[in-house]
């Protein structure tokens, strides 16, 4: 499953290492859709457009909001759409015309400046969906690294909500998607509240809600845990052990 995933490396792009640093990531970003994403024939890409931790990010967020006329969001920030218009350009629906208008022009750019090919995308390589996931957890308190990696947080239940739009409804052009982004995040922030609020994320028809179980087993950490470290310690005496027979 997860081999058909395209972890897109957005950290350094939502980080705040100021404007310099995120233009460059958005280079990156489109080398690695080109690179990696449609030659190697993912099926899914994965974007947080928020970038950070919650409680790093909703003060700044808020500021921009006032700044910019935009609501204030308590249970989410504001995300940054730069990452989001690169994919919707080269992997989003195009005009054909358009498309073919664009390769004729540009058959002198299969390389980029970092001699990376570019690889012409097909109608099969673009999206063709967006999945949008909405998660909540008990008392508003996520599951940190340290609870993931050593089992110290008790079962919890953790509340994930789905959302599934076709790209034909994101607007193509910069402001409209931006807008588009902004007005999920506003939602998002609008049913964690009620969620929050009354325990149920609102429902629209007859869509049911599913819970799911994050469950930790201490016991199954210690084994994996002594197993890695099992593995390590013979692999290092593997690489003695040929270091003193070749010299």
């Amino acid at each position: 499953m997860y081999k058909n995933i395209s972890r897109i490396p957005l950290a350094p792009l939502l980080s705040s290492w100021g404007k310099a640093k995120r233009e460059q990531s958005l280079v990156e970003l489109k080398e690695h859709i080109h690179k990696y994403y449609i030659p190697l024939g993912r099926q899914f890409m994965v974007l947080f457009p928020e970038g950070g931790f919650l409680h790093k990010r909703r003060e700044i967020s808020q500021r921009f909001a006032e700044k910019n006329n935009l609501p204030k969001l308590e249970y989410v920030s504001l995300p940054r759409a730069g990452a989001m218009k690169v994919i919707m350009e080269e992997v989003g629906p195009k005009n054909e015309q358009a498309a073919s208008t664009s390769k004729q022009d540009n058959k002198k750019d299969d390389f980029n400046q970092n001699n990376t090919k570019i690889v012409d995308t097909k109608n099969g390589d673009r999206i063709e969906w967006i999945l949008d996931v909405t998660i909540a957890y008990p008392d508003r308190i996520p599951l940190h690294l340290q609870d993931i990696v050593c089992g110290t947080r008790p079962p919890c239940t953790t509340h994930l909500h789905y959302r599934l739009y076709p790209i034909s409804e994101v607007p193509t052009d910069t402001e409209g998607m931006t807008q588009w982004l902004y007005d999920r995040f506003i939602e998002k922030d609008k049913m964690l509240e009620e969620f929050y609020r009354t325990g149920q994320f609102p429902t629209t028809g007859n869509n049911p809600s599913v819970a799911r179980q994050v469950r930790q087993d201490n016991l199954r950490y210690l084994i994996l845990h002594l197993f890695f470290i099992a593995s390590t310690f013979l692999q290092y005496k593997i690489w003695c052990a040929l270091w003193s027979y070749l010299w």
